[in-house]
């Protein structure tokens, strides 16, 4: 029982003395956050590049020779989804696009049909027909434009290849206004936030490793020795000693001069 209540008194002690330490260093801690959440921001400005990203949606119906649809009609347009997917996916279509606004690469040449397939991705939502087309551009309206482009060729060649009539335009691509994944604030307040745990990590880690005996109480846990008083310096010792600290100073400086 004892030791148990020596060893939670010595607990608390130590996480006292951390909390203090840390304290005593707050403005450290303030400083580095404010320094790690200015880096982050000049970088998030200067050296990240922006990707905008633009949707626009298709309806795909497979209908029969009647003007009625039937629930076949919706069941089969909804099995043929990833066909559709594949086809817009597809070089002609791709190419055709390249073509039509003249992509081209950061080199100046003509952009190839895996690059544009990078910037571009399909996805039908479950349990619908819509098709969602989404291209991702360092260029908002460049992202707009490949993407209305794509739909465009797409539809026309669903139709000529599935023998379909009806491909509509559910939605048209969007301007975006502001960069995907990407928000200054959000980087400024992570590296603020990392900033301080990486000042106190160091903080503590110096704390730890710092044997220096301070006081009775670091007598006691470090040597296991009973301290039985302590003699505290008087005005004029603390004085002198200051003093001779200084004195020390000025004798290692002049001796660099000569």
């Amino acid at each position: 029982m004892e030791t148990n209540q020596r060893t939670n008194e010595e607990m608390e002690i130590d996480l006292g003395a951390v909390f203090r330490e840390l304290w005593s260093k707050a403005l450290v801690i303030i400083l580095a956050a404010a320094a790690a959440a200015l880096a982050a921001v000049l970088i998030s400005k200067t050296m990240i590049t922006p990707v905008y990203t633009s949707t626009t949606k298709l309806y795909v119906l497979a209908r029969n020779d009647s003007d009625t649809v039937t629930s076949g009609d919706l069941q089969a347009g909804a099995l043929l989804t990833t066909d559709y997917a594949e086809i817009i996916r597809s070089r002609q279509v791709t190419e055709s696009v390249i073509a039509e606004l003249g992509l081209t690469d950061s080199s100046g040449n003509m952009l190839r049909h895996e690059a544009l397939l990078g910037k571009l991705s399909v996805s039908t939502p479950a349990d619908s027909r819509v098709i969602n087309i989404t291209v991702q551009d360092s260029d908002p309206y460049a992202a707009c434009d490949i993407a209305n482009a794509i739909r465009d060729a797409a539809a026309e060649h669903i139709q000529n290849v599935m023998d379909i009539q009806t491909v509509s335009v559910v939605e048209s691509a969007n301007i975006p206004l502001s960069p995907d994944g990407q928000s200054t604030k959000r980087n400024a307040v992570m590296g603020g936030l990392l900033g301080a745990a990486a000042a106190i990590v160091v903080i503590l880690i110096i704390y730890i490793t710092n044997d220096t005996i301070r006081s009775g109480e670091d007598v006691e846990r470090y040597l296991g020795l009973s301290t039985l008083g302590t003699i505290p310096l008087t005005d004029g010792e603390k004085k002198s000693a200051r003093h001779g600290r200084s004195g020390k100073q000025m004798k290692k400086q002049g001796g660099k001069k000569q």
